[in-house]
């Protein structure tokens, strides 16, 4: 009987959820039709951020702030597609990590759009087929994708959003034969390092685009295997022969969401801006001490090769706050002056 009343309890409580959900969608559709009306994006970053930071300040135990975001992105998700689905292209095939952080962000009730390459991901949003795009741009343990910040030179595409993903590696196989090769992407193989050199020390490594892609090869080799995340194993009949393998628990990586518009300010925002210097003693130092002057925190610098000319420098900065602050267009416009080419590559909700 206790038991029976328990369960009639979370019925009762199920049924004011789903009312409840339900007048959450009614006020949404108002919204929407709101935005279409005055050409705004259904998907706001920026407040999603607000709601998601309010509802994990409100959570009480047993809840995690976790568990209050995924039940939450859910919602979003849900009630951002009542009017329409979103197109998100993201490094494919199917069960990459990037999909995964895609889907982190944007939630199931979206449009995903495998594609080959992440110059293929810019391309989609660049010719309309998808609104957004997810790819990956720095691992903790092996440093910055330097594709990615290649694509940034000649595309006109803003960062909107940011995703941070905890990245657990496994092994995965089809057959028992002895493996010989391990398929995965570059990147992989380095935060796998001692696990490797104690485990397959003669095995053939082998780079391909994705960890997806390694999936696809190690079906296909009697002596193959591949590293990747557990979801790869349902989608391509592998076996999990070991997990756990990365060398670093730690092991995190940060991907970017890509659009025509950047974010607007959520109150907690990253900025990343794309510089080449004049060719001048202390100009870097220069270009640094307008962001201290403004007491802007830099959270990251990278420096990139030209490629136009031989020991010429693009660089990389992410900072704390948004482009439209007074102290920022202050020190960008300081910064401009020491440049030979800037550009604001987007401001952003900093993800928790």
């Amino acid at each position: 009987m206790a038991l029976e009343k328990v369960r009639k309890n979370i019925d009762i409580i199920d049924a004011k959820i789903v009312e409840l959900l339900n007048k959450r969608a009614q006020e949404v559709l108002k919204v929407n039709l709101l935005k279409e009306k005055n050409q705004l994006a259904i998907y706001a970053p920026q407040r999603e951020v607000e709601i998601l930071s309010r509802l994990k300040k409100l959570r009480k135990a047993p809840l995690s702030p976790e568990d209050v975001e995924i039940i939450f992105r859910e919602i979003l998700s849900v009630c951002r597609s009542l009017r329409t689905v979103l197109r998100i292209a993201y490094l494919g095939p199917e069960g990459t990590f990037t999909q995964i952080a895609a889907i982190k962000q944007f939630g199931k009730k979206a449009e995903y759009i495998p594609v080959e390459s992440i110059s293929d991901v810019f391309e989609e949003i660049e010719r309309g087929r998808a609104e957004y795009g997810v790819v990956p741009i720095e691992n903790s343990i092996e440093g910055v994708i330097n594709y990615t910040l290649d694509m940034f030179f000649a595309s006109n595409l803003k960062i909107c959003a940011e995703v941070t993903l905890n990245v657990s590696h496994v092994l995965l196989a089809r057959s028992r034969s002895p493996i010989k090769r391990i398929y995965s992407k570059a990147e992989v193989f380095p935060q796998c390092r001692k696990w490797l050199s104690a485990n397959y020390p003669q095995a053939e490594l082998i780079s391909v685009s994705s960890t997806a892609r390694a999936a696809m090869e190690a079906t296909k080799d009697p002596h193959g295997a591949c590293i990747g995340n557990q979801i790869l194993a349902a989608l391509y009949n592998l076996n999990v022969k070991a997990s756990f393998i990365e060398d670093s628990s730690q092991n995190c990586t940060r991907f970017l969401v890509i659009a025509k518009n950047d974010s607007l300010p959520s109150g907690k925002d990253k900025t990343s801006v794309l510089f080449s210097v004049k060719d001048k003693v202390g100009v870097l130092h220069d270009v640094l001490a307008s962001f201290k002057k403004y007491k802007i925190n830099l959270t990251k610098i990278e420096s990139r090769p030209s490629k136009k000319k031989l020991w010429e420098y693009y660089f990389f900065v992410d900072f704390m706050g948004h482009r439209q602050s007074l102290p920022i267009k202050k020190a960008l416009a300081e910064l401009e002056k020491n440049c030979v080419f800037m550009k604001i590559l987007g401001s952003y909700p900093k993800e928790n």
